[in-house]
């Protein structure tokens, strides 16, 4: 991108921003380095792993992905609906704009705020968690979705109203087949999410390996919670791992067919 005055002046404005919103929450580079050595501290005793809290992190990352799994999948399976009602291009105003105002407020609570309410109604444990996951899920899959649904060619969807069939034809047979692929990528994403942010509802009591981590951290035992803490990174990566896997055979391959049959017409 060649760099013009016009260029300058935006990249001058966004430095200038940048400078006003640093001062104004207070970024000190210089307690970051003071603070530093601090850092190395945790860091030594976090070094000090006991491995005999191994099998309860198993278990506990064990719960964690049985969480996320259920959180994520009937989120979905309740967003996926939601996606086809918010679409502007499959509704009228009166349809999708209580639907999106519906979605727009699920999304602003995060997750953990979820978990605290889920806790207040049923209770300390992995059930309340569970729970915030498939609002956070729906929340924002609904809108990943329906944003690639609007995305969708309208020649294919066009040509199949004028025959006659129902919107729910329309859906079944070309809505839902054209964005499978972005329901997939967005289904592994969330997982892949999911099991992070359920690391993090410990906090609240919602259950999951974030339970320990927590409390270890709380009472400045960080070489207990580094052994959960590396249990979750080696789940991530493995899940990672899976995910690229999955991509490659399912989205990656079908997205290729794609290409190839647009060249050939």
């Amino acid at each position: 991108m060649l760099m013009t005055p016009k260029n300058n002046i935006i990249i001058g404005i966004i430095i200038a921003l940048l400078v006003a919103a640093s001062y104004n929450v207070d970024a000190n580079p210089i307690d970051f380095v003071q603070g530093l050595p601090n850092l190395g501290i945790v860091a030594e005793e976090m070094l000090e792993v006991d491995s005999k809290y191994i099998p309860t992190a198993l278990w506990a990352m064990f719960e964690t992905i049985q969480m996320a799994f259920i959180g994520t999948i009937v989120g979905v399976a309740i967003a996926l609906p939601l996606s086809m009602f918010a679409a502007r291009n499959l509704n009228s105003k009166y349809v999708y704009a209580p639907i999106r105002a519906l979605l727009a407020a699920i999304r602003t609570f995060p997750s953990i705020l979820w978990a605290i309410l889920f806790v207040i109604m049923v209770g300390l444990g992995p059930f309340a968690g569970v729970l915030a996951i498939i609002m956070y899920t729906i929340g924002f899959v609904a809108k990943l979705q329906y944003e690639a649904i609007e995305t969708i060619d309208s020649d294919p969807m066009d040509a199949v109203s004028s025959i006659g069939v129902s919107k729910w034809q329309l859906i079944r047979y070309v809505v839902i087949p054209e964005s499978a692929s972005h329901l997939l990528s967005q289904m592994l994403y969330m997982f892949d999410y999911n099991v992070r942010q359920t690391s993090i509802l410990g906090l609240v009591g919602a259950g999951g390996i974030g339970f320990y981590i927590i409390n270890y951290i709380k009472f400045f035992e960080y070489g207990k919670a580094a052994v959960f803490m590396l249990v979750v990174l080696a789940a991530v990566l493995v899940i990672d791992w899976v995910s690229v896997k999955i991509r490659d055979k399912y989205i990656i391959k079908s997205q290729h067919g794609m290409e190839v049959t647009a060249k050939s017409n």
